[in-house]
């Protein structure tokens, strides 16, 4: 139980913060889309799980692990998506939009201990 009163402190408010921008965007059919999710961690050295999600039922678009010294990742995201890294910032980029792409997308990441 010691142990527990010891992680507590560490796994504060201050150990993540995720930034999502652009708020709303709006877009006509064939535009370039770009999602940014900046992602602030207190330690050096870290492990991220990043999802980006999409709702009405479309799951994840991509799934994957970063850290401060990741190269690029290979894509792992479903096409027509694409993610690129250059901490502290992933974009999610989607060329060219389409009518059945609206929707809310978030980028949902987990600081892996």
């Amino acid at each position: 139980m010691w142990g527990l009163g010891i992680l507590i402190p560490l796994l504060g408010a201050g150990a993540l913060r995720v930034l999502q921008a652009p708020g709303k965007v709006q877009v006509t059919a064939g535009d370039t889309v770009a999602l940014q999710c900046r992602v602030e961690v207190a330690e050096r050295r870290y492990l991220l799980r990043m999802e980006w999600v999409r709702d009405g039922g479309h799951g994840v678009l991509c799934a994957t692990r970063l850290g401060p010294l990741t190269p690029e990742p290979p894509d792992p995201c479903a096409a027509p998506f694409h993610l690129s890294w250059q901490p502290p910032r992933a974009t999610l980029s989607l060329p060219p939009a389409r009518d059945n792409d609206s929707g809310r997308y978030l980028c949902r990441v987990t600081l892996e201990i």
